[in-house]
């Protein structure tokens, strides 16, 4: 195992780096979500 992690090590933290990347992206788009809701309702232009 430990020359898998050894030999593979760029990619292991290719992946990490990029499901951290993606997380950030869903969390930034769902909080997006959120703050047009509030907009909207702030507006009065409830739905």
């Amino acid at each position: 195992m430990e020359e898998f992690l050894s030999q593979n090590a760029i990619y292991i933290v290719l992946i990490i780096v990029l499901i951290v990347w993606a997380g950030i992206f869903l969390y930034m788009s769902n909080l997006d979500k959120r703050i047009k809701l509030i907009e909207k309702e702030m507006n009065g232009d409830k739905k």
